[in-house]
């Protein structure tokens, strides 16, 4: 049996035994990672640690450490306030706000993961305080940093029309941005109703009456919100990890961290339970599995089977299994490492000529980049960690179900749409 395969099994039986034993994926694709990686794959147990996701690593406990501060002294609370004051009370218009921030974001240059990061705090401490279903704020939140995640200055966009430039094959950059960023509405529009974003807006007339009633009754009115020390000092730190992230370039996880020990330092009462916070097992479950995914990658499993799928004789059958293959495996792993992989091996399939490119690629890099609420991408975890009064195992599983629909369902909805028409 070849060794790409028996990693593949290895991927499945991880999967059914931490389903069915209520185990820690985590765990197991650690355990899985040596074993394949050393007695498979004749990987050094060097070679298995150099596909430890150590940014990602950073990220989830930076901005969850960075948060939980926030939380502790009262900064989401106020931030909460003002996004409800922001749309007026219309609790419904929320989602759509945080689909709409994201998109921006990632169309002037963010990459997505950092604009998760900054977003998914604010959105999910609103779901909670709001009761907003967490999968349909996490979900509003992903699509919609992947709607903007194509434009022409983007990074998505930059990698594939860099690939499409170099291999001398046509591409349509407005083509490829406006495709990402009507499918993800379109999805986002689908969660809105499906995960009861219609009924918001009774719950949020309710509660304006609830609201409106308080203290008529000799009951206490609410208490207002307001800034102090520690809520100030958060929210310039807040402001600079936006700004160093977007405006520099730098890493979301380590700004984070530095924030949140500065922060620490100059509060270190309010700041001592933070740590504590961290959502540690969702870090165990994400880095487990990507460590694993790394030793697929060094062993050459994602080559062996993008090779296999461009080598059938059917251009379009081939087509869509590509488009399958980049949704399964950008949900296991970071999108912005495959679309530096994966846009490569179509390019001699679509040198061919029998299949349209701008089609092609277009449904190609979407299918590579939806599948993101998955809890094993970066976007989908940091989503998981941010979830608020939900248990995280029900949560786990709600957003990997999810994740499974999305991969089963858009990448033939973007082969019918895109690919079938010969676009390019």
């Amino acid at each position: 049996m070849p060794p790409e395969l028996i990693s593949i099994l290895v991927l499945v039986a991880a999967f059914v035994i931490a389903t069915t034993l209520s185990i820690n994926m985590g765990v197991l694709a650690f355990a899985a990672a040596f074993l394949v990686g050393t007695l498979v794959g004749g990987m050094s147990e060097d070679d298995i640690f150099a596909g430890f996701p150590g940014d990602l690593f950073v990220v989830l406990v930076g901005v969850t450490f960075l948060f939980a501060i926030a939380r502790a002294n009262g900064t989401t609370d106020w931030l909460v306030r003002q996004a409800v004051r922001l749309v007026g009370g219309r609790i419904a218009l929320i989602p759509w706000v945080m689909f709409g921030i994201g998109a921006v974001l990632t169309a002037i240059g963010a990459v997505s993961p950092a604009a998760a990061a900054i977003v998914a705090p604010i959105a999910l401490n609103l779901a909670a305080q709001y009761r907003i279903n967490p999968l349909l704020m996490g979900a509003m939140v992903v699509h919609g940093t992947q709607a903007g995640s194509f434009s022409p200055i983007s990074i998505y966009g930059t990698i594939v029309n860099g690939v499409l430039d170099r291999s001398g094959l046509p591409g349509d950059p407005v083509v490829l941005f406006l495709g990402s960023l009507v499918v993800n509405a379109v999805i986002a529009a689908v969660v809105f109703v499906v995960f009861g974003g219609l009924r918001l807006r009774r719950a949020a007339e309710v509660k304006q009456l609830v609201t409106v009633g308080a203290g008529a009754g000799g009951e206490e009115p609410v208490e207002e919100i307001g800034l102090n020390r520690d809520r100030v000092l958060t929210l310039v730190g807040l402001v600079v990890l936006v700004v160093t992230t977007l405006g520099f370039g730098l890493d979301v996880g380590l700004v984070a961290m530095t924030i949140a020990v500065v922060l620490s330092v100059l509060s270190p009462k309010m700041c001592k339970q933070a740590p504590g916070e961290v959502a540690w097992p969702t870090v165990l479950l994400i880095c487990g599995v990507l460590t694993y995914v790394g030793v697929l990658e060094t062993m050459g499993t994602i080559d062996y089977v993008g090779n296999s799928v461009a080598n059938i004789g059917v251009p379009l059958l081939a087509a869509l299994l590509l488009c399958y293959i980049g949704a399964i495996v950008s949900a296991f792993a970071s999108s912005v490492g495959l679309m530096g992989a994966l846009i490569p091996l179509a390019v001699p399939f679509l040198q061919e000529g029998s299949i349209g490119a701008v089609g092609m690629i277009t449904a190609l890099a979407v299918a590579s980049t939806v599948v993101d609420v998955s809890p094993f991408s970066t976007n989908g975890a940091i989503v998981l960690a941010n979830a608020k009064g939900v248990d995280r195992d029900v949560f786990f599983r709600q957003l990997l179900r999810y994740g499974a629909i999305i991969v089963a369902a858009v990448p033939a909805a973007l082969w019918v749409v895109f690919v079938l028409p010969g676009l390019g």
